[in-house]
């Protein structure tokens, strides 16, 4: 069953232009287009799908409204910000990847896939420079244990999820997540994720589907 996707752009000309390109890829269909913010809740609710493309830049800045249409559907972004700040920002809002226009089809595929299977995905590049810049810390301080859990994390798994996957309790779940964000010195989910990548624990081009 191909991925349905929406598109969310106020530019025309682009919005068209990526239907065109995306016609051509079996494993997905565009259901619908909007080139409005305002337009979006409307149509999500009548048009299900299960990627939302939207531009982190509309007629206003949509970083605020990420986490309310992430509760509805997966969001990958698209963008022609350069700003690491800006990527940060959205998915720690709840996009699941951030594509910059520049960029060519293959690597939105490798993020619209990436999605789909509940990872955190960002370009290479971005995840090196991101990750250099705040872990400076061996991967080694971590448990076997630990190490797991980062995996399935960044695989976008709740800790209930986790415990259940790994037969032990949520509490237990808890206590080696709080652990890691010690012994990595990070603060929340998003750069668990992050680490993930860049440890090569989890592979965003890996299909599990």
């Amino acid at each position: 069953m191909a991925i349905r996707l929406i598109i969310a752009d106020d530019h025309a000309i682009f919005r068209q232009g990526l239907k065109s390109v995306l016609r051509f890829q079996t494993e997905v269909e565009v259901v619908a287009e909007v080139g409005r913010s305002s337009e979006l809740d409307q149509v999500l609710a009548a048009t299900p799908c299960d990627v939302l493309l939207l531009d982190l830049q509309m007629e206003r800045w949509m970083t605020d409204d990420i986490e309310r249409l992430a509760r509805v559907t997966k969001i990958v972004i698209l963008t022609a910000s350069e700003r690491n700040a800006d990527a940060i920002a959205a998915i720690r809002m709840g996009a699941r990847a951030v594509v910059q226009k520049r960029f060519a089809l293959e690597t939105l595929m490798e993020a619209i896939n990436a999605a789909m299977d509940g990872l955190v995905w960002m370009p290479p590049e971005l995840q090196a420079e991101l990750v250099d810049s705040q872990w400076s810390r061996s991967e080694n301080e971590l448990t076997a244990r630990e190490r797991e859990i980062v995996r399935y994390v960044a695989m976008g798994m709740r800790n209930a999820e986790v415990a259940t996957k790994l037969a032990i309790t949520e509490g237990t779940v808890k206590k080696h997540l709080n652990n890691i964000f010690q012994k990595l010195d990070i603060r929340d989910r998003v750069e668990v994720a992050l680490y993930a990548m860049r440890a090569g624990l989890v592979n965003p081009q890996h299909r599990n589907r």
